[in-house]
C-alpha cells in the first residue's frame, strides 16, 4: 500500500486570515456603495445649483428687458 496522505486541514491562522479577507471585502463593498451614493447626491446637488443659477440669471435678464421696454 502507498503511504496515505492525511487530508489537508485549515489551521487557526489560515482560518483567521480567511475571515479577515471576508471582512475586508465586505467593508470594501460597503465603502464602494457609499461612494456611489455620494456621487449620485453630488450630481443632483450640482444640477439643482445650475438650475438656481440659470433661474436667477433669467430673472435678472427679464427685469433688464422690462426696463428697456418701459423707456
Amino acid at each position: 500500500m502507498r503511504d496515505a496522505m492525511p487530508p489537508p486541514f485549515d489551521c487557526a491562522p489560515g482560518l483567521r486570515l480567511a475571515a479577515h479577507e471576508r471582512v475586508t471585502q465586505v467593508q470594501q463593498d460597503h465603502f464602494n456603495r457609499r461612494l456611489d451614493q455620494l456621487e449620485k447626491m453630488m450630481e443632483r446637488l450640482d444640477r439643482r445649483l445650475w438650475f438656481t443659477v440659470y433661474g436667477v440669471a433669467a430673472v435678472i435678464l427679464t427685469q433688464a428687458f422690462r426696463s428697456f421696454l418701459v423707456l
